[in-house]
């Protein structure tokens, strides 16, 4: 494992991330109530501008070409966190929660994402750095996750109860379908029962891990730095809770969304499989992100669902 950071370096990152958190809560509300679109959109800009402001940090301690690596895998993360949050909304509304509930999933969701992701991004760092064959396996899966991706129905609907992670906890946990609150649990009969929530966090937490097997291996292949990676990969999730809230009325609209992300794993995983024979600059992959993450916004927005269904139909 290799990073350019040194305490300071680590310790400044630890800082932030508490000052996120602490400003996103004491001057942004709490999350017991309803955050509407405005304040929705206020938070995921706060988080946004920490983040880059964050790459600012990067550049002046570490190097201009490190803050780019870091500006790349953040909006790797960033956008690949998009197409996790639809299979968020899908499990939310499945379970039918409360927008209190759906907050303390998703808070309890990402100090779990915190926490997994810096075990991936070091197993993952290790292994680049014992076997450096590795390198072409991780190249080749994620061509193959983004073709997979490309070829994915886009009505292709995702059923929560076919998730392994639900059917494990239903058969070797005390389970009830009585809410208590916003708890994951309650007592019933002298017996602790785990509440539908707490089931709810048992499928986001482990959709979260399947999504870190794509994730990980997609901003290793940005930086081998150890410091880049992770701090891009937090900096991202911090950020989730809120986008979730300004995307969750309107994720329908970004149907071409999924092509971009297909296509952005593709050139990563082409750029990781070519690296010790042709190294693509951090600089011009950003440019290659930025053309096409807006490229599938804007034709979503210029080609709504309806009027591609209707176009069909005719």
């Amino acid at each position: 494992m290799s990073s350019s950071a040194g305490s300071f370096e680590w310790a400044v990152f630890a800082a932030v991330v508490v000052g996120v958190m602490a400003v996103d809560l004491a001057l942004l509300g709490k999350s017991g109530r309803h955050m509407s679109f405005r304040e929705a959109a206020v938070r995921s800009l706060f988080n946004v501008a920490a983040g880059l402001a964050f790459a600012g940090f990067v550049w002046w301690r570490l190097g201009r070409d490190l803050s780019a690596s870091y500006l790349v895998a953040y909006l790797v993360e960033e956008s690949l966190s998009v197409d996790n949050l639809f299979v968020f909304l899908v499990i939310f509304n499945y379970f039918k929660l409360s927008e209190s509930r759906q907050h303390r999933v998703l808070t309890w969701g990402v100090a779990g994402a915190v926490v997994m992701r810096g075990l991936f991004i070091f197993a993952g760092s290790a292994l680049l750095h014992r076997f450096h064959w590795m390198t072409y396996v991780f190249g080749v899966f994620l061509i193959y996750t983004g073709l997979k991706l490309a070829l994915r129905k886009q009505d292709t609907a995702v059923d929560p109860e076919d998730n392994v992670a639900l059917k494990l906890a239903r058969r070797f946990l005390k389970t009830t379908d009585e809410y208590d609150g916003d708890h994951f649990s309650l007592v019933k009969g002298g017996v602790r029962h785990a509440t539908p929530l707490f089931l709810v966090l048992v499928v986001i937490e482990v959709t979260d891990l399947l999504f870190a097997v794509d994730s990980v291996p997609a901003v290793l292949a940005v930086s081998k730095d150890v410091y880049v990676v992770y701090t891009s990969n937090i900096m991202a999730i911090l950020g989730l809770r809120a986008l979730y809230f300004v995307l969750s009325g309107m994720m329908n609209r970004f149907h071409h969304l999924g092509t971009g992300l297909s296509l952005i794993l593709i050139f990563i995983g082409v750029k990781m499989a070519i690296v010790h024979f042709v190294k693509i600059p951090s600089l011009v992959s950003l440019g290659v992100i930025v053309v096409v993450l807006t490229g599938a916004i804007v034709l979503s927005l210029l080609r709504p669902r309806q009027s591609v269904a209707g176009k069909s139909e005719s």
